[in-house]
């Protein structure tokens, strides 16, 4: 939507026989907006008579005490702006004790680490690109993984977890060697194994990975700002008594007409021929996107409806209840080809009662439970997701047992796509699910 509000606008700018429709208000509108206005009025007016009461009862307004001078400066002068992780290091180094050449190292470091905190460039390569010494790179990449957030400016997850643990001084601890040792043993879980090494107990060892679990691995992460992306659905859906409605999200698209100037033009037998190909390739142009735009729109409606009339249930319940359903079925309903309705779809949106949804959301093939009852892959990775949160951690379900268990639901299916499934949930294999 937000895309096809630019491209409109693009062409309106560089095709003048394109103009917008200007619609008259009606004699309600304008009784309304006038209703609204005095309404508006009346309320701005009380409002401003109890300032004016207000500044007449406040005699020290005008002539602040130092303490009120002092919050209001701290106030002000606490609306600063998004920090960034460079910047945060920068103004630490600033403050450091380094020298001068120092600080310039400094920078040239912290300009080499991501957004994570970690170091993107070694000092070796960093000395190799400016001729500086390494050693000397080394001892202020030192100095700065002293700094916040903890664990900063490391090479890699070991060190940054390896720093954490000496800020807290343990140094000499068994999650020191854990992470120094059997790091990748630890990330499989391998809790035996990293025991017998390490002579201790699985309990032991346990204990020392939970620690470690509250280890931050991407220091930096603190300081990166997510990135705001906003939608505007293409269209809304709601229950209008026991029916569901659809409309369109029209009013975010200008409306559009060719311009009576430049047909006018056309008319004229005086004006020389380039001008009147110029004036009809522009119109033809224009008439092509006004076109395009109301055959979009209804497009969109058709298959909106189609998706409506066969997704009831999960307007009722929620995701649990989507049904199975692919574009042939919607493409032969609506009368055009499956490749036209995955163009149509492809980043639009739907409001509905449980939340904005792609388009192609509502797409998904399934399964035919023993009782007849069509079942989508959504439904089947929700009852996935159910069985393994409600598991016992000791004894985690193989992919074998969850077969089973949903083959006792009615759900038929094969061990590699509960495999695919739990891969795509971000469910780890039970082995590692497995606590001891």
């Amino acid at each position: 939507m937000l895309e096809l509000k630019a491209l409109i606008q693009q062409q309106i700018e560089s095709n003048p026989t394109i103009e917008l429709e200007q619609t008259e208000p009606t004699i309600e509108d304008r009784q309304k907006e006038q209703e609204e206005f005095d309404e508006e009025f009346e309320r701005l007016s009380k409002l401003d008579d109890e300032w004016r009461d207000y500044m007449a009862q406040s005699a020290s307004y005008s002539k602040r005490s130092a303490d009120e001078e002092e919050r209001r400066r701290f106030f002000f002068d606490s609306l600063t702006a998004e920090e960034t992780l460079q910047q945060h290091l920068l103004e630490q180094l600033r403050n450091s004790e380094m020298t001068e050449e120092d600080q310039k190292l400094g920078e040239l470091i912290i300009g080499n680490l991501d957004e994570m905190g970690f170091l993107t460039s070694i000092p070796e390569e960093i000395a190799g690109n400016t001729g500086l010494e390494t050693t000397d790179l080394e001892r202020v990449l030192e100095d700065i993984q002293t700094f916040h957030p903890v664990g900063v400016g490391a090479r890699d997850l070991k060190e940054c977890l390896l720093i954490q643990l000496k800020r807290l001084g343990k140094e000499n601890s068994l999650e020191w060697r854990i992470v120094s040792n059997h790091l990748e043993d630890l990330g499989k879980k391998r809790y035996p194994e990293i025991a017998r090494r390490c002579g201790t107990t699985v309990d032991c060892i346990q204990r020392g990975a939970t620690f470690i679990s509250t280890l931050n691995p991407k220091p930096g992460q603190i300081f990166a700002s997510d990135p705001n992306n906003y939608v505007l659905p293409d269209v809304m859906v709601e229950k209008i008594g026991v029916d569901w409605q659809i409309s369109l999200n029209g009013d975010q698209i200008p409306h559009l007409r060719i311009s009576n100037t430049y047909k006018d033009l056309m008319a004229q037998q005086g004006n020389k021929e380039e001008v009147r190909d110029y004036i009809r390739e522009k119109i033809q142009s224009g008439k092509f996107l006004i076109k395009s735009i109301h055959q979009r729109q209804q497009t969109i409606s058709n298959i909106a409806h189609e998706i409506v009339s066969r997704q009831k249930d999960f307007l009722e319940v929620g995701p649990s209840a989507l049904k199975p359903l692919t574009m042939v079925q919607i493409a032969d309903a609506v009368g055009v080809h499956e490749t036209t309705v995955s163009r149509a779809i492809s980043g639009k949106y739907m409001a509905t009662p449980h939340g904005v949804y792609e388009m192609k959301y509502f797409f998904t093939p399934g399964y035919q439970t023993s009782d007849g009852e069509s079942l989508s892959n959504t439904s089947v990775k929700g009852a996935l997701g159910e069985l393994v949160s409600k598991e016992d951690p000791k004894h985690p379900l193989s992919d074998k047992e969850i077969v089973d268990l949903l083959e006792k639901r009615g759900i038929p299916i094969a061990r590699r796509t509960v495999a695919k499934y739990r891969n795509e949930l971000g469910i780890l294999p039970s082995n590692m699910r497995k606590s001891f």
